[in-house]
């Protein structure tokens, strides 16, 4: 007897409806945290800043002006002066340092000071939170007076890792709320969207999943419904093992009866049909299920 489909549309639209609502909830909690970076930019900024400052003093200047900091990238930041100055390398690591150990989202950067007139590097360094891997040269030297700019380079992952962190941490309850659904609706047979669309060679045989035949020196056998859908599974899979409650739960569960001695009768009226190949063998693993074996010298 040829068992009909009866796909559950309902409930597949309530599934769909509800996964798609919570996907847009975690999006909005998302894009929500952007309204955040612009504090984050601007605490940083200050930061910047400060370091603007405190070199202005260590070069013996406290009256010109620590121009305002210019964000020339998502992750590039420079620092400008009114006037030209000149600077110890060491003091200028070290006040950097110790202003950024205060931006929590501030990892691996880079610091290049710029010559204002060609934009050439006068001094640069690297700073990690590893602290082994800074790459710090030419401590204790003091640099000419000049006008400079100085580039600072985030690596990029801390404004961003906020957002990461929020997105990632929505999705269990993406996950709960679509299992939820899953739950209430009967699993999908894997096979449905594409049961009647292939033909394949299955060893000397063209197997017609469409039309349900196999074609074989010119000669058609058919198939029954159940005959094709439980071929297709073995032929998705030549030479490997498909288990017995695989084979069950994707043939049956859809009609909600799952009958023990059922796939053995259909697996047998099966093996008959493909007697016409001998490269062709349906045989059993014991205590784990069938497998359909075809000679690779034929496939």
């Amino acid at each position: 007897m040829q068992l009909s489909l009866k796909p559950h549309s309902g409930k597949r639209k309530y599934l769909f409806a509800g996964i798609f609502i919570s996907f847009i909830a975690v999006l909005c909690a998302a894009l929500s945290v952007t309204g955040n970076d612009s504090f984050d930019f601007a605490r940083r900024e200050i930061l910047l800043r400060k370091i603007g400052h405190e070199l202005l003093l260590q070069s013996g200047d406290s009256t010109s002006r620590v121009l305002p900091v210019k964000r020339t990238g998502e992750n590039n930041y420079q620092i400008r002066f009114e006037h030209a100055l000149s600077f110890q390398t060491d003091a200028l690591v070290n006040i950097s340092r110790r202003w950024l150990d205060k931006d929590p989202l501030a990892g691996d950067y880079v610091v290049n000071v710029l010559n204002r007139g060609n934009s050439s590097v006068a001094y640069g360094y690297a700073i990690s939170k590893n602290k082994k891997d800074d790459i710090v040269a030419c401590i204790g030297r003091r640099q000419p007076k000049a006008y400079y700019m100085i580039n600072i380079t985030f690596k990029p992952e801390g404004i961003r890792t906020t957002k990461h962190v929020y997105l990632l941490s929505s999705l269990p309850f993406l996950a709960f709320f679509g299992f939820i659904f899953l739950s209430a609706v009967k699993p999908l047979r894997v096979l449905t969207h594409r049961e009647h669309d292939e033909m394949i060679t299955l060893g000397t045989m063209l197997f017609d999943a469409r039309n349900r035949k196999l074609v074989i020196h010119g000669n058609t056998i058919d198939l029954t419904g159940t005959e094709n859908r439980l071929l297709r599974i073995f032929a998705l899979s030549p030479n490997e093992t498909i288990e017995r409650s695989r084979l069950q739960k994707e043939i049956w569960e859809d009609e909600g009866i799952i009958v023990g001695r059922s796939l053995d009768m259909f697996i047998s009226k099966l093996r008959k049909k493909l007697e016409s190949d001998p490269d062709l063998k349906i045989v059993v693993i014991r205590g784990k299920g069938y497998r359909l074996e075809v000679d690779s010298r034929c496939s």
